[in-house]
């Protein structure tokens, strides 16, 4: 049968020590081969430690616009007066800021990421941030620079040259975190499925309003067994 390329990226890598320990677990033990690290994370040191550990997992960029603090000095006009991201995962709907100051913050944490001296596999967003139309450009601007590759998203399908995979699929969360999900995932052109797997510590629920899905979500990425079709 002919195979198709599966990467099951796990955002959020170096959010929290909960975090980094559900990815490397769903790593070595389960599907998960692709992570991707968010480097204004509470735990990003001992990300990138766990990440040299496990040179069989993809390792890129989580570029952050809706949570945490900048690391770029350019950046104030991004932020609120406590210095964390203004804009939030809805976006869509607030004034958007200069592509300029984004693509000098995004560099930022791509520069940070490179000092690790890990090899940068692609780059996403969170909350898809990299596909808002206004922009959008930014992510197009990065990944021709780097020569790296971003996401699939849909607002971005005239760059289809630069996407990591030919297809995305968000399906695996929330109530979606089933093994159903994963059963679904159809064959065909290459395909990311996005996942958020974690071990619960004391910072991460006052960091994100997503947790016991993540929880479950390392149950089932590390009993699931890759299908023969996946490559």
């Amino acid at each position: 049968m002919h195979k198709t390329f599966v990467l099951i990226n796990a955002d959020d890598f170096g959010l929290t020590t909960g975090v980094n320990s559900g990815i490397i677990d769903s790593h070595v033990h389960g599907i998960v081969n692709s992570a991707t690290m968010i480097m204004n994370g509470h735990a990003v040191e001992e990300a990138v430690v766990l990440a040299k550990q496990h040179p069989t997992l993809h390792v890129g960029v989580h570029l952050a616009l809706t949570w945490g603090r900048p690391l770029a000095e350019t950046s104030a006009p991004l932020t609120k007066e406590d210095g964390t991201f203004r804009y939030t995962n809805r976006f869509l709907t607030e004034a958007a800021p200069d592509p300029e100051f984004v693509y000098l913050e995004w560099k930022a944490q791509i520069e940070a990421f490179r000092a690790t001296g890990l090899s940068l596999h692609h780059l996403d967003s969170h909350h898809h941030v990299h596909g808002w139309p206004a922009i959008q450009d930014v992510i197009v601007r990065l990944a021709e620079e780097y020569g790296t590759t971003f996401r699939a998203l849909t607002t971005l399908d005239a760059r289809r040259d630069l996407w990591v995979t030919e297809r995305f699929s968000d399906a695996f969360y929330g109530d979606g975190v089933t093994r159903e999900t994963l059963d679904a995932i159809p064959p065909g052109d290459s395909i990311e499925v996005m996942v958020h797997p974690a071990d619960l510590d004391p910072i991460l629920p006052s960091v994100t309003s997503y947790l016991d899905a993540r929880l479950v979500e390392k149950d089932l990425l590390t009993s699931y067994h890759r299908p023969d079709w996946w490559a």
